[in-house]
C-alpha cells in the first residue's frame, strides 16, 4: 500500500497482516479522490472504520487540514499510529480508539463537524446502514461536505435517508464507493 497522490506520494504505508482488516486498494482511493477532487484541500476529514489509516492518510498527503480516525482493532491503531510518525503528520492527526458507533455520539455530542466522512465498515453487518442512518440529521457533516461510504457491491443502501441525498456512486469490483452530500447544501 502507498500514499496515491500528493506531498507524501509513492511512501509506503505499513499494513497490518491477516484478514481482520481489509485496506482501501489504490485504485478504490483514486477513485474517491477524483470524485472529492479539490474540496479535499483544507478539509476536516473523518475516517471510520480507519484501519492503518489509508484513505485518511491519502486525505492529509492531499492537502486536507485535519483528520480523525476511528479504529477499533489494537493491531490496526498501532499501525495508524506508526504510518502517521513516519509521514510526519501526527501534529494534523487524531486517532480515537474505539468503537465507530459510540464514537460518532461523542463527536455530535461535542459540535463537531467535518467536510469529508469516509466510512468503510466490514462488508458482513449493516454498520454502512447504521452509520448513515446515525449521519443522516447532518449534524457532524459541514454543509457542503461529502459522506463517502464503501461498501460490499451487493449491500443496498438509501438513496435518501434524512437531510442525506446519494449523488453518486459506482462498483469497483467487489466494493462499491457511494456519495451522499446535504440536501439543502449548495451543488
Amino acid at each position: 500500500m502507498r500514499i496515491s497522490a500528493g506531498e507524501h506520494r509513492g511512501r509506503r504505508l505499513r499494513g497490518v497482516n491477516g484478514t481482520r482488516t481489509r485496506p482501501t486498494s489504490d485504485l478504490l482511493r483514486q477513485a474517491l479522490f477524483n470524485v472529492l477532487g479539490a474540496r479535499i484541500h483544507g478539509a476536516r476529514v473523518l475516517d471510520l472504520f480507519a484501519g492503518t489509516g489509508a484513505v485518511g492518510l491519502d486525505a492529509l498527503s492531499r492537502g486536507a487540514a485535519r483528520a480523525t480516525f476511528v479504529e477499533l482493532d489494537r493491531k490496526a491503531l498501532a499501525r495508524l499510529r506508526a504510518n502517521l510518525a513516519a509521514l510526519n503528520l501526527l501534529p494534523q492527526a487524531r486517532v480515537l480508539a474505539g468503537d465507530v458507533l459510540p464514537a460518532l455520539s461523542r463527536l455530535q455530542a461535542a459540535g463537531e463537524t467535518f467536510d469529508c466522512i469516509f466510512v468503510d465498515p466490514p462488508y458482513t453487518g449493516d454498520l454502512a446502514g447504521r452509520c448513515i442512518e446515525i449521519l443522516a440529521d447532518g449534524a457532524l457533516l459541514s454543509d457542503n461536505g461529502a459522506l463517502v461510504v464503501q461498501g460490499f457491491h451487493k449491500t443496498a443502501l438509501p438513496e435518501r435517508v434524512g437531510v442525506l441525498g446519494r449523488t453518486w456512486g459506482r462498483r469497483y469490483g467487489e466494493s462499491r464507493l457511494t456519495l451522499y452530500s446535504k440536501e439543502t447544501a449548495c451543488r
